[in-house]
């Protein structure tokens, strides 16, 4: 045999070793277990029921910025985060934009302020790098790394899943499909990924590579199924505001603009703390609009906004509202009480407006849309008839 046959059947051997692309059943521990370490297990607000007090986040700076999704989760001031080798350090929400269902919190570290360094030097993933990847296509093999089900504390590594994108599509946020607020594109996974505590996880390509970001548990109202998604790293909304201008005789009129907020950018603004979120129209009214929803008593002072009935034919009774149902959200502004509701309508809304209410209504999010009504009139007292002369 020639040397040169002996080199050909050499590399005819080696060849598909050394070039043989990953395959679907191929091990994923050592691409996880490097993905475990740019991860947190996130613990705030809930823990009553229906309503999870645990959730998963993304490190994406080596001080300690992480991105997660946004709930009623972060309204707490306890927030805390588990890191992969166990340790346990509080954390403080720096940007939180419901359109995009995104979240910014910084890990604080013990006697330095929020905006000082933490010299952590975390393991991270780069974010601006990732939002500049070509987007996963259909049939992609994709990971998702969670804290599904609470498996995870402390040094636990997060749940493995493994699923294919089925299809890259708007979430359809109308009533009766899929009720929730953002809107923009999303990867629907073939894997049952959006359990409690997997939002705010990780969507990652097979070389561990972040792509997406694990939403919340939703179901289509239609077909009773759940929906297993993420959000891109470079989704993007385009949110309505209006805004008060000048015409041509300098008199102030309102006028309708769209801004567009993308996630890399809601990212980078909010690690530094600058991020601004879209003003939408505020106007104080008095009593505000009036709703008919009976809340469950309110002995505490942050008694959660639980739905005990509501009254025949009034706004909540024609939107749908049920007993049991838990406001979380209202117009995207987080309902951490009874008390919290009832002051935001009072500042913030007026009869005739629509507001949008997300509720958890069993193991499912909805959301939906109310016009408020006038504040009905109290009933006259009623005479009290003179005495009858003897």
């Amino acid at each position: 045999m020639t040397r040169h046959s002996t080199w050909f059947l050499a590399a005819a051997l080696v060849a598909p070793f050394a070039a043989a692309p990953a395959r679907a059943a191929d091990p994923f521990n050592e691409v996880a277990e490097r993905a475990n370490q740019k991860m947190v297990k996130v613990f705030g607000a809930g823990g009553f029921s229906r309503l999870n007090n645990y959730g998963t986040g993304i490190i994406i700076s080596p001080d300690g910025h992480v991105l997660t999704a946004a709930s009623q989760l972060l309204d707490t001031s306890e927030l805390v985060v588990h890191l992969y080798d166990g340790q346990r350090l509080k954390a403080q929400v720096l940007a939180v934009e419901p359109e995009l269902d995104a979240a910014i919190i910084k890990i604080r570290v013990e006697g330095k302020k929020i905006e000082e360094p933490t010299g952590l030097n975390l393991d991270y993933f780069d974010f601006a790098a990732a939002a500049k990847r070509p987007p996963a296509e259909t049939g992609d093999w994709v990971l998702a790394l969670t804290n599904t089900f609470e498996i995870a504390l402390r040094d636990e590594p997060l749940s493995l899943q493994r699923g294919v994108v089925m299809a890259r599509t708007k979430l359809a946020g109308r009533r009766g499909v899929f009720e929730f607020p953002y809107t923009g594109d999303v990867y629907v996974v073939d894997a049952i990924t959006n359990n409690p505590g997997a939002a705010g996880g990780a969507l990652l390509t097979r070389k561990g590579e972040l792509i997406g970001v694990v939403g919340r548990e939703i179901k289509n109202s239609l077909s009773d199924t759940w929906m297993n998604y993420a959000i891109p790293v470079t989704a993007k909304v385009d949110i309505k505001e209006i805004v008060k201008t000048k015409d041509k005789d300098g008199k102030e009129k309102d006028e309708e603009k769209v801004t567009t907020v993308t996630m890399p950018d809601f990212v980078a603004l909010g690690m530094q703390g600058k991020y601004k979120n879209v003003t939408r129209p505020k106007t104080v009214l008095g009593e505000g609009g009036y709703h008919g929803i009976i809340f469950v008593p309110n002995i505490l002072d942050r008694t959660p906004a639980y739905v005990e009935d509501v009254v025949p034919e009034s706004p909540a009774a024609k939107a749908g509202l049920r007993p049991d149902d838990l406001v979380s959200f209202v117009d995207g502004e987080p309902v951490a009480s009874i008390n919290v509701f009832h002051t935001w309508l009072k500042k913030n809304t007026r009869p005739g407006q629509v507001v949008r209410i997300e509720v958890r209504r069993g193991e499912a999010l909805q959301t939906i849309e109310m016009t408020l009504g006038a504040q009905p009139k109290a009933a006259a007292p009623t005479p009290t008839p003179a005495p009858t002369p003897k």
